[in-house]
């Protein structure tokens, strides 16, 4: 959802009747062909862990849903080129032929010398704003009732610039580079945003009182696009407050966009996520010029891969945002009815939403219902 020079693929989004529960388009802006047989494709990448049995499931259910999609699975495994560690050129060329990608979770190493392969996408295709709408689900019961959460946080640099250095022994220092160019550029996303999806009000979440000349410059940016977007009114925040207040009463949120950087959009999704019922039930988006990738944000659960236990939940919501991406909302809308009738009647449900059906049992149960 997005638009202007800044921001040249960015154009109105294709409203459906999920525009008010935070699952809208995020861009009109795909610029796939069908093949012969009527069909677009899009690259997946299935991911580690979980990932394949996920993907799989997604895959059953488009099929059912008789979605036009063709499938193009590519592998993201790092390789050393020049010295850097980079994707391989054929996931990179898929990508950039497609302009879409699923993408389940990627696991990557804790340890000195090991980049994160998904800090590596986003810089690979320059996917520079984050969506993270959070959204009760009806029927699934967790602390907070009615949540309708959008959070955009910018996605190239900030504390994940991995600009770090140890200055003497015992002693490191890491560099937050903001610039204004980015701030202005997923600025002016979140208020195309607001405005196409009938949110009345953008938020900057900052930290301004302390990093008074990088996140003052964030604010700076904000201040400036809002003047171009009078009928979406604008605020800011602490950072802090908002995590209190909205763990305190997330309702006076839900009518409104939160931008924010990097680190901070980082932190307070996952939080927003905690309120629906976790990162297994939210979906993402990651929103570039020339490509955009979505994704299920939670982890690669080694510890269940090949089990047959995974909830494909949040791969699921994101393929659909992917969907009303591609001017397909029918079939977005039809799926995530199934999906959202199967969690809330609880009967088929993976063991993480308090069920004891695996992931195959689940999968069926919604394609039972399209």
């Amino acid at each position: 959802m997005f638009l202007r020079a800044a921001n040249r693929s960015i154009a109105s989004s294709v409203r459906s009747a999920q525009a008010a529960r935070g699952y809208a388009s995020v861009t009109s802006t795909f610029a796939g062909k069908k093949d012969a047989s009527g069909n677009y494709t899009v690259t997946l990448i299935p991911g580690d862990g979980i990932g394949p049995e996920i993907a799989e499931s997604v895959k059953d259910i488009f099929k059912a849903a008789k979605a036009p999609i063709q499938w193009e699975e590519v592998d993201v495994t790092p390789i050393l080129k020049d010295g850097k560690t980079v994707i391989p050129d054929d996931a990179i060329a898929s990508v950039k032929k497609n302009t879409v990608a699923l993408k389940g979770p990627l696991a990557t190493p804790i340890g000195k010398g090991h980049v994160s392969l998904n800090l590596t996408l986003r810089r690979t295709f320059s996917l520079f704003a984050n969506v993270r709408p959070c959204v009760s689900i009806p029927g699934y019961k967790t602390a907070y009732d009615n949540v309708n959460t959008v959070l955009i946080r910018e996605n190239t640099e900030g504390e994940y610039s991995g600009i770090e250095h140890v200055i003497v022994p015992g002693v490191v220092q890491s560099i937050k580079l903001i610039t204004y160019e980015a701030s202005e550029r997923v600025a002016r996303y979140a208020f195309h945003y607001a405005q196409e999806s009938g949110r009345n009000k953008v938020t900057a979440v900052h930290k301004a009182n302390i990093m008074k000349m990088s996140d003052g410059m964030f604010l700076t940016a904000c201040r400036a696009v809002a003047k171009e977007y009078p009928n979406v009114a604008y605020d800011e925040d602490l950072l802090d407050r908002i995590c209190l207040r909205i763990t305190q009463d997330p309702t006076p949120y839900n009518d409104r966009v939160m931008v924010m950087p990097n680190l901070y959009g980082d932190i307070l999704s996952d939080l927003s996520a905690g309120l629906i019922g976790g990162l297994g039930l939210t979906p993402s988006g990651n929103i570039g010029r020339d490509a955009s990738i979505f994704e299920a944000v939670h982890g690669s659960a080694p510890d269940i891969a090949g089990k047959g236990l995974a909830n494909p939940t949040a791969l699921l919501l994101s393929s659909l945002m992917l969907l009303r991406h591609m001017g397909l909302p029918e079939i977005a809308d039809r799926i995530e009815k199934a999906s959202l009738t199967t969690i809330a009647e609880g009967k088929h449900i993976t063991g993480d939403l308090g069920g004891k059906a695996g992931t195959k049992e689940y999968t069926d149960a919604i394609i039972a219902k399209l």
